[in-house]
């Protein structure tokens, strides 16, 4: 298309100016700079489809590659139709990707002989996707538009999500359009937005006077009325009352709702149309799609072009370059609705015998034919499950489950498969859909098991969100009552309770955990049991629980395949204990290795959960800028999953990480919006970890009065303080004391230590040694601190804690050298500051080489922290992998980007550091 017919085109698109501007900038940004995502939202009508064909043709202008997919309701419980339609150009290239990205989306679209074979992980499919793609806009920058988003396949949308998050340094730009009040969960946020509003009275009035009859007088006030704004509104109802002089008469428009109306109009030409192409409509409909090619050969006679003919002249459909396609979707619900369930029902049938060679698809055409219950029809359905399940279609099998269930004539059977529904779609990662289902098998079965199972997945449901409580109340009955008849069962629920236990921090919570496990029979040692133990007494029962830690995560578990599921609970719950235990280096191989295996067994909520452990972790380990990539992705992950302890908890995280490396406004302005709206007082893990935010922020700004009272909060205010969270709260005080020691505050923390001192007890992880003893050097005399200084270096394992142990280092080379002891003060100041730098500490580094200059060291700050300061987080990972030698390939497939991302990456990265090639930045990250 030539640019005169689309500056034509432009024209005739009334009231869009700002979503053409929009649309322009985002088919430039393809190969440049700018937003590379827009999500274009708006009611049925509004003029989405037309401005994604603008779209289309400026691209084509501009000499961008289009790939496009339309969602559409019938395949919604088809795992990756949405993806396999989009990539259909390009899926002669697949065999060109990395084996295992080939293998898994070979797999994914069924393109490999047979259902055997490993099931694909998630992330694999995804990157090969986001491959595929990169190597496709290799000649040309490429535009992927999506319309009707809201039809789409979960696994489709899944991938496409992965994909928007990824496209900076991408010759691409990704379009999609949803309605407005059905966009997908996973671009309903972080994303941009732009609202296809209603247009005004003028440019309505100017859309019908370019229609064939345009309506006058009153009739076309009543239309702008009614149409309230909405294009195809406007042209229905125009061509409606040129048509239909039944319509003209007052209060026949009124009579209906916008919606009904509409697909009452677009049926209005039906039963003028010939016997054969009401029914090849009614076909079309049926199959769920307005893209028809793939039914035009499966029902005798739908291939013939006159058989459309009066369709197309009827404007129901277009036909172009061979392909068949509805108008609009709501032509397929107005068809739909217009044929009576009779007719509906011999579409259904016509379409599952035309389909048998596609038994899923014959699975729900059958299913839409039932008339009721029918066992052999829910059979096929559960059958089509599982192989979705085979292939990692976790949520096309909870579709598929659930319509079986409804099917299923027998209540128990119908309970059990509605069971099996809400596990896969545990697996696929949708809480609330979960917690939805699991709560229907109450009402069809009195079997004790049956229900017990539905309590541990509606908590499962609320596990991973604030509602703590609430999930307690499911999980804890169900340990109770199975604790004999079902120990296995019972085990599950009270280590799935230890987590929301642990977040809300309420002393009853953690005696009830005690008190139910206790009920449940000594069995071999299990990884759920230890985490319920070290989540009620982390500190009074140490030794004990560490010697089970070591008994249970021996070498077994750091090398192999993790082969299911409960492996892998297995894994993630040991090393949840050993990050609560102060094993930090244990618990980051434990769960790093969770991360490298998780299969699709495994659900987005609990990706999400265990990448924000992970992060805690590593944060803890000093590792800050993989602290802070890990909880960038259980963020995104979380946003998807509905995991709002983690939606919260993950940007408090990078909240703190902001405060630490000196940018206090930026901390505090995280930390705001991550509890925006959101109440903390019954979370008193999150509570405490907002505290320790702002407190550091304070701290990193040098207000040591606002430091103190964020960081005093982590303790109540009673007479015998006591930590607000029984855990988190005690690795604070050290930091509580500095603050408090430079406000005159050293009387009220020394009543916070005593007290924290009689809660922890005896032995104590080397960290905790180290905290308590730099608390109370702080708040001793002067003449006293001494030993205490000593006692908290003492340990050769606190460099396990580098920044906690730098702290440590910095304030007795201070109190050295107020006594005159410089020398002995500048090694210690040398380590801090070392470390400091490394972790890109500013405040403390600044802190750090004054004490050094004061006790007569000159120092010359270094160039490499600060050319590696001006690196992402993203970058720095980028450059340390391909430092060590690592292709632009091994480290796309490492961080699930593609090879042309890495290599823009490393294109920005040298000129930061620089240098002109990867061979120097060895040399560089080394200095």
């Amino acid at each position: 298309m030539d640019v005169g017919a689309v500056e034509a085109r432009t024209r005739g698109i009334r009231g869009r100016a700002r979503e053409l501007e929009w649309i322009g900038r985002l088919v430039e940004s393809a190969d440049g700079p700018g937003p590379k995502v827009l999500v274009l939202t708006g009611e049925p009508g509004a003029g989405k489809s037309t401005l994604l064909d603008h779209a289309v043709d400026v691209a084509a202008v501009r000499g961008r590659r289009v790939l496009r997919v339309r969602g559409c309701e019938g395949e919604q419980g088809l795992d990756f139709a949405g993806v396999h339609q989009l990539l259909s150009p390009v899926l002669r290239d697949v065999d060109r990707l990395p084996a295992r990205q080939r293998d898994a989306l070979r797999h994914a679209f069924g393109m490999d002989d047979g259902d055997g074979g490993q099931v694909p992980e998630p992330l694999v499919i995804r990157s090969g996707v986001l491959t595929l793609l990169s190597e496709a806009a290799t000649e040309r920058p490429l535009l992927i538009v999506v319309d009707d988003a809201q039809w789409l396949d979960v696994g489709s949308l899944d991938v496409l999500a992965f994909v928007a998050r990824r496209l900076e340094g991408e010759r691409m730009a990704l379009l999609l359009a949803a309605r407005e009040e059905s966009v997908p969960a996973r671009f309903d946020r972080d994303f941009p937005h732009l609202a296809t509003g209603p247009l005004d009275g003028a440019e309505a009035g100017l859309l019908l006077d370019e229609q064939p009859n345009p309506p006058r007088g009153k009739a076309r006030a009543q239309i702008i009325e009614q149409a309230a704004g909405n294009p195809l509104a406007l042209i229905e109802l125009a061509r409606a009352f040129a048509k239909g002089p039944g319509l003209q008469r007052p209060g026949a428009i009124e009579a209906l709702p916008l919606t009904t109306r509409l697909e009452r109009l677009f049926a209005a030409d039906l039963p003028g149309l010939p016997q054969e192409t009401r029914h090849a409509l009614l076909l079309a409909a049926a199959a769920g799609t307005d893209r028809l090619s793939d039914v035009l050969h499966a029902v005798p006679g739908l291939d013939d072009p006159e058989v459309w003919r009066p369709a197309e002249e009827a404007g129901l459909v277009r036909v172009e370059n061979g392909e068949v396609r509805l108008r609009h979707p709501l032509i397929r619900f107005a068809v739909h609705q217009a044929a009576s369930f009779a007719d509906r029902r011999e579409a259904h049938l016509a379409l599952a015998a035309a389909f048998a060679h596609e038994p899923d698809r014959r699975a729900w055409h059958l299913a839409a034919a039932a008339f009721g219950p029918d066992e052999e029809v829910a059979d096929a359905l559960a059958q089509s499950a599982e192989r979705s399940r085979r292939r990692g279609g976790y949520a096309a099998a909870a579709t598929a489950l659930e319509r079986s269930a409804e099917l299923t004539p027998d209540a128990e059977r119908r309970a059990g498969r509605l069971l099996a529904a809400a596990v896969s779609a545990m697996y696929a990662g949708y809480p609330q859909w979960v917690g939805e289902i699991a709560a229907r098998v109450g009402t069809l079965t009195q079997d004790p098991k049956l229900l017990a199972e539905a309590s541990l997945c509606g908590g499962w449901s609320l596990a991973v969100t604030l509602r703590h409580q609430d999930s307690l109340g499911f999980l804890l009955p169900v340990a109770e009552t199975m604790a004999t008849a079902a120990p296995d069962l019972a085990l599950d629920a009270l280590a799935t309770a230890a987590t929301p236990a642990y977040n809300s921090g309420d002393p009853a919570n953690r005696a009830e955990l005690q008190r139910v496990g206790d009920l449940i029979p000594p069995q071999p040692d299990r990884s759920g049991r230890l985490w319920a133990d070290a989540v009620a007494r982390p500190f009074t029962d140490r030794e004990t629980l560490l010697r089970r830690l070591h008994d249970l995560a021996g070498p077994s578990w750091e090398e192999g395949p993790v082969l299911d599921p409960t492996m892998l609970g297995e894994l993630i719950m040991l090393g949840a204990t050993a990050w609560i235990l102060d094993e930090t280096d244990l618990s980051i191989r434990l769960l790093g290795r969770a991360m490298d295996h998780f299969r699709p067994t495994a659900t987005a909520g609990t990706n999400c959960t265990v990448t924000q452990a992970l992060a805690l972790a590593l944060f803890d380990s000093g590792a800050w800028t993989a602290a802070g990539s890990a909880a960038e992705e259980a963020f995104s992950l979380a946003a998807e999953a509905g995991a709002d302890n983690v939606a919260v908890g993950a940007p408090i995280l990078q909240a703190t990480l902001r405060a630490l490396r000196g940018d206090h406004t930026g901390a505090r302005e995280r930390a705001a919006e991550a509890v925006r709206g959101i109440e903390l007082s019954k979370s008193r893990s999150l509570y405490v970890r907002h505290c320790q935010a702002l407190g550091m922020a304070a701290l990193a700004e040098g207000d040591h009065g606002a430091a103190y009272e964020h960081l005093r909060r982590v303790f109540t205010q009673d007479p015998t303080p006591a930590p607000v969270h029984h855990h988190a709260s005690l690795y604070h005080l050290a930091d509580l004391a500095a603050a408090a020691v430079r406000v005159g505050q050293a009387d009220d923390a020394r009543a916070v230590l005593r007290a924290v001192e009689d809660v922890l007890g005896t032995p104590r992880s080397s960290r905790l040694d180290t905290i308590m003893h730099r608390a109370t050097a702080l708040l001793s005399p002067p003449d006293d601190a001494e030993p205490h200084f000593l006692s908290a270096l003492a340990d050769p394992a606190g460099t396990r804690w580098p920044f906690e142990r730098a702290l440590a280092q910095l304030d007795f080379a201070e109190w050295l050298r107020r006594r005159r002891r410089a020398a002995e003060a500048r090694p210690l100041l040398a380590v801090a500051l070392e470390v400091f730098e490394r972790l890109d500490a500013r405040p403390w580094t600044e802190r750090a080489t004054a004490e050094l200059r004061a006790a007569g060291v000159t120092v010359t700050d270094s160039t490499a922290p600060e050319a590696v300061a001006g690196l992402t987080p993203q970058e720095l990972q980028i450059a340390q992998l391909a430092a060590e030698g690592l292709t632009n390939r091994d480290i796309g497939a490492r961080l699930y980007l593609s090879p042309r991302t890495i290599g823009f990456h490393l294109h920005k990265i040298f000129p930061k550091l620089g240098i002109t090639g990867r061979a120097q930045l060895r040399d560089v990250l080394g200095r």
